[in-house]
């Protein structure tokens, strides 16, 4: 999570609302390994990685649905090796990404 603390911080300054992406699963060849982070505003910014390819972007609408129903969801992505570089991923195996609101708490 260090790795996207400052751009969350940076958001919340703004006043952005943010959402986390987090694998909780990694299973096959996977870009990403299990505790990847992605952090993802309402406007539609993102930071970090959960995968590559179309499924960072099927996550980012994920997360953006996440902020508007105030409701985590579990949304799963695989792909077998033969066929991943014909969808434009480098590598098939599975991932599932958790995603939830980010409720930040304001120091006093």
């Amino acid at each position: 999570m260090r790795d996207v603390l400052e751009q969350i911080d940076n958001w919340i300054d703004q006043g952005e609302e943010i959402a986390v992406a987090t694998v909780i699963s990694a299973a096959g060849s996977t870009p990403r390994p299990v505790g990847a982070r992605m952090i993802v505003t309402r406007t539609g910014k993102m930071h970090g990685s959960v995968s590559g390819g179309c499924v960072e972007g099927a996550v980012v609408e994920t997360a953006i649905d996440v902020l508007e129903q105030r409701r985590p969801k579990l949304v799963s992505f695989g792909i077998s090796d033969e066929m991943a570089w014909d969808v434009g991923l480098s590598c098939g195996g599975t991932i599932e990404v958790f995603v939830e609101p980010l409720e930040a708490q304001v120091a006093d």
